[in-house]
Order: structure tokens, then sequence, then C-alpha cells
């Protein structure tokens, strides 16, 4: 229901605003009407947040819902839901679904279809190149014409001259650039991290070079462009290095990080589990502690999670023959509140700034940020709550988590997007 409401006395974190303090919210009309102390409502219904956060709707700049194509692993419905389960008021949809999101008339077909379906704000990132092969470029104007905010060939990393007119091309469009960084080359026939995890368990390995090459690449062209380029799922070392440097020389690089690159190592591939199968790999102890350094002094700006659903059936293969992937949704607050803000790598200011304002900030939303009058988009977290995650708890359509029976702790209570509430005493409604 889209009525007036009163968040009462929760622990209000707003890093857009510089705010961390005891607050009261009024929701009316779909927007933040009112944040301040003692406020009140002559009708509507009171939310008690005493001892809980109050916060932004979270941002995920980096999820795959399958639809077109693969709705046996999910849907924009499924998958919305599973983003307001973990707190995302906002997604972005990658284009490599069946067809690509790579021309407006299938473009069109997706918007219609969150239309109907979409349980949050799901916004659309277009195909860089056709069918994502890496060959013919698509029409940026008309892409943005249809609707999508970014572009990106997530999944297959774009080569160097595409790349080059891509940047040029994506500054006139005023569109973002996302890039997978692979070089496949280096990467082809890997199943897994290369070093010595993987040569214990016989299992071919994807290198570091693989990525931080391409990064170093992708740097170098758009700092020749001037333009802005993501850098999307970081996971070693080497990339957090190239892209703090970069960003001292003044190149308009942003990059973004996922849970499973600050709590797992390749160490977990040892049980031959195909959820930690990822692309890029799992890496090496060095290589989390380099990403929760670049996560603390700002070299990575946002923390997304690259929610890849399988099925059981894909997934429940030999390792070799597996898909890469897993979901992330619902377990990725949990996951940062455990290995980021106990461990003291981030505040909670600073993880939710991660979370919210920044991955909002880079796509141009007006979301991330609880001003009086933006969109209602909020959510209210119980920092303490601890619970295990339970397959038949999650949203997703997919169950392709290497989290499942963890312990976590840090859960979702209620949700807002647009002043509307979809979740409640954390049950999704």
């Amino acid at each position: 229901m889209n009525g007036q409401y009163l968040i009462k006395g929760g622990r209000v974190i707003d890093p857009a605003n510089k705010i961390n303090d005891t607050l009261d919210i009024i929701i009316s009309g779909g927007k933040i009407e009112k944040v301040g102390k003692n406020l009140s409502i002559k009708s509507g219904e009171a939310i008690d947040a005493k001892g809980k956060i109050v916060a932004p709707g979270f941002v995920d700049m980096h999820v795959h819902l399958r639809e077109p194509g693969r709705e046996d692993e999910e849907t924009v419905r499924t998958g919305s839901r599973a983003a307001v389960h973990g707190g995302f008021t906002s997604v972005l949809c990658m284009p490599n679904t069946e067809p690509a999101l790579d021309n407006p008339a299938i473009v069109k077909a997706l918007k219609d279809i969150i239309a109907k379906d979409a349980a949050c704000n799901v916004f659309i990132a277009g195909a860089i190149t056709e069918g994502r092969a890496g060959k013919n470029m698509t029409d940026f104007t008309k892409l943005k014409a249809g609707g999508v905010i970014a572009l990106t060939d997530d999944g297959s990393p774009t080569p160097e001259k595409i790349m080059q007119e891509a940047l040029k091309r994506s500054k006139a469009a005023g569109l973002l650039l996302i890039e997978h960084c692979e070089t496949p080359e280096l990467s082809a026939g890997g199943v897994m991290n290369k070093g010595f995890v993987s040569t214990k368990l016989g299992l071919k390995g994807i290198p570091s070079a693989s990525e931080y090459e391409a990064v170093k690449r992708n740097i170098e062209l758009a700092k020749k462009a001037s333009a802005r380029i993501h850098i999307a799922h970081v996971s070693c070392k080497e990339s957090v290095e190239l892209i703090r440097k970069a960003k001292k020389d003044g190149v308009k690089v942003t990059a973004e990080t996922a849970p499973h690159y600050f709590a797992l190592t390749d160490e977990r591939c040892s049980s031959y589990d195909t959820n930690t199968k990822i692309n890029p790999p799992l890496r090496t102890a060095a290589d989390v502690e380099a990403i929760k350094a670049g996560l603390a002094d700002g070299t990575i700006d946002a923390i997304a999670t690259d929610h890849a659903p399988h099925t059981d059936s894909e997934k429940d293969v030999e390792f070799d023959h597996a898909p890469f992937g897993k979901i992330g949704l619902e377990s990725a607050l949990s996951v940062s509140v455990m290995e980021l803000v106990d461990k003291k790598t981030l505040s909670w200011d600073e993880l939710i700034q991660k979370l919210s304002s920044n991955p909002a900030g880079i796509l141009g939303l007006e979301s991330g940020k609880l001003s009086e009058g933006s969109p209602a988009d909020i959510i209210v977290i119980d920092p303490d709550k601890e619970y295990a995650l339970k397959q038949e708890s999650i949203e997703s359509k997919s169950k392709n988590s290497p989290f499942i029976g963890w312990k976590l702790k840090g859960k979702i209570s209620t949700v807002f997007v647009g002043g509307k509430i979809l979740m409640r005493d954390e049950l999704m409604l």
C-alpha cells in the first residue's frame, strides 16, 4: 500500500547527506516528506525502528535477471523479489539474455515485462556489440532513447578496436560503459584461479593476469578518450593497484567488487562445490586483503552482487562442465557486515555508501539518499540479527549460493520501494 508512514526512532544513516543520527522519517505520496526528530502523523502507520538502522535502499549495478530467454533460471519477478529481500530497491540488469539486449525492440519488450512484474526499480544495461559477439557495434543513441542507462557486453570482454570506438560513442551519448575485464587468450579453458590450489585439485587455472592486463588496457584507452569507464567485479590485487593509480592520475574510472571476492578464497573450490565456480574466479587470501584495502581507501567505489542464477541441473555436474556464477542478492548485506563491518574494514556509513549512494551516483540515479522529496526507497536493517541462510527461504528462482548453510548476521527487516511497503518484519508481502 502506497500511503503515509512514519518510521520512528531508528538510527538513520544517509551517507549522501552525511547523516548518522536517531531520527524519524515521514513517507507520503511515495516520497520522503520529512526527516527529523520527534515527528508525528495524523493518519497512516507508524513503524518502530528503535534499535535498527534506517538507510537508503541499496542499488545493485550488476544483476542477471535472465529474462528474456532463460526464465528457468530467473525472471524479472523472482529476481526483483530476491532484490527486495536483500534490501536492494534498484538493480541494473545485464544484457546477456537470449536474445541479447542489443536493440530498442528487445529493450522495449523487457521494459514491458518490468512494468508488469518488477517488485523493485529495474534499470537496463544495453549491449555494446550485436549479440555481445564483439564484432558489430550497437546503436548507442537508439539504445539510450529506448531506455538503457549503461552499456556492457558483460560475460564477454570487448576487443580493443571496438573498445576504442565504444568509449568515444558512449561519451558522446552520455552513457556509462561497464567492462568485463578478461583476456581470453589467458583465461581460455580455465575453471578457477591459477595457483597452488588449482594445481593440487588438477583443475585448469585462470591467472590474475587475465583480469589485470585487460584492466590496464581499458584504463589506458579511457584515459586517451577522456571517457568514463566502470570496471566490473574486481577480484585481484593487481587490478586494485591499477585502478588506484589511475584515479590518482585523474582517469575517469570507477570500480565494483562483489561479496564473494572479500569473503571467499580459491581454497573454497577444494570441495568441488560448483557454486564456487565464478568468473572472475575466487582468488587468494592476498587478493582478498587487497580488495578490502581497496574498499577502505575508496579505490573500489561500489559493492555489487553479480547475481548469476543457474538451475540445480546446470550446477549439479562435474566442476569442469558447470557454468560460472552464483546468486548473491539475498546474502550480500550479511556477508558484507560480517566481513567488512565486524572486522573493522568499513564503518556502517561506509558500507551503506558502497551499497547505495555510490552506485546510484555512478549510474546517475536519483535514489541512494534520504533527501526530502526523494523517492521513498528506504530499508530498515536489524544489524545484530543472526540467522542461517536456508535454501527454502531464498526468493530467487535459482539456489546456487556457496553461502547456504552459513550462519549470517545483519538482516533486512522492512523495505519500501517508491513509498510502497514490500517487506515488513522480515516477511515479503
